[in-house]
């Protein structure tokens, strides 16, 4: 199996998280060993921020608070969380914050899974479908660099509903990174406003993972190489690449 500690370590490291990269699972069944969740959140996205510190496993009717989330998850809803999501998406219709014709436009799981198992990755039992991450908008940089050397373009910049990115980056098999919604933003404590959401999917974890190590390092040096020139600019100077590389070389 994988080395999903240490991949979960060079990520933590290199993007200087604060919270762990967190698994997300899609599945029909819970492997033996994992715990199921019990008792209640306000939304699904919430589970994120419960999957800090431990792997359990949810079921459709664990997340049906949310509708929304129940929904980009395509997980089975009963008549009350139907009429739910409904009533919600009125709601934002009503407030033209959701129109109807953006509602086809809002990404679905193309599969129905019975399942959803949360956890840090370093110790998740199974493959991961989907890696989240809480990361600062200069680490965004270095993950958006990655995702274009690995996938040849930038990953979409998504808003409402923040849980979106989930059934995002697992349908396309592509990176995204979501500016977080304000209702995730009001259930999860963890999703200050400097921290935004970048979903890598599980397969493609290992190769973000040493990308990532090595664009940090770039960006470490070469931050240093444009505080040297903006200083030496400042002072009125006017140095050559050559110079300012010197004096990179000479303060380590």
């Amino acid at each position: 199996m994988p080395d999903y500690a240490e991949t979960a370590r060079s990520f933590t490291e290199s993007l200087h998280l604060t919270q762990p990269p967190i698994a997300v699972c899609l599945t029909d069944s819970v492997p033996p060993g994992v715990e199921s969740w019990t008792g209640h959140v306000p939304a699904g996205c919430r589970f994120w921020q419960e999957a800090e510190s431990r792997v359990f496993a949810t079921s459709a009717l664990d997340h049906d608070l949310c509708s929304i989330g129940m929904h980009t998850h395509n997980l089975e809803m009963t008549s009350g969380s139907s009429t739910d999501l409904g009533d919600s998406l009125k709601v934002l219709a009503d407030l033209t914050y959701v129109r109807p014709e953006d509602v086809a436009a809002i990404p679905v799981l193309a599969s129905q899974p019975k399942h959803v198992i949360y956890g840090p990755l370093a110790e998740i039992p199974i493959a991961p479908d989907v890696v989240l991450l809480f990361v600062q908008a200069d680490r965004a940089l270095i993950l958006s660099e990655a995702s274009q050397q690995l996938e040849g373009g930038f990953p979409p910049a998504m808003g409402r509903p923040a849980c979106a990115i989930i059934p995002q980056a697992h349908n396309t098999g592509r990176s995204a990174v979501s500016l977080g919604c304000c209702g995730a933003r009001a259930y999860l404590d963890v999703l200050t406003p400097d921290i935004a959401l970048y979903a890598i999917p599980g397969p493609s974890m290992a190769a973000f993972a040493e990308r990532v190590a090595a664009l940090s390092k770039a960006n470490g040096i070469l931050t240093k190489f444009h505080e040297i020139r903006r200083k030496a600019a400042d002072a009125g100077e006017k140095p050559t690449v050559q110079e300012s590389l010197s004096e990179l070389q000479a303060v380590g």
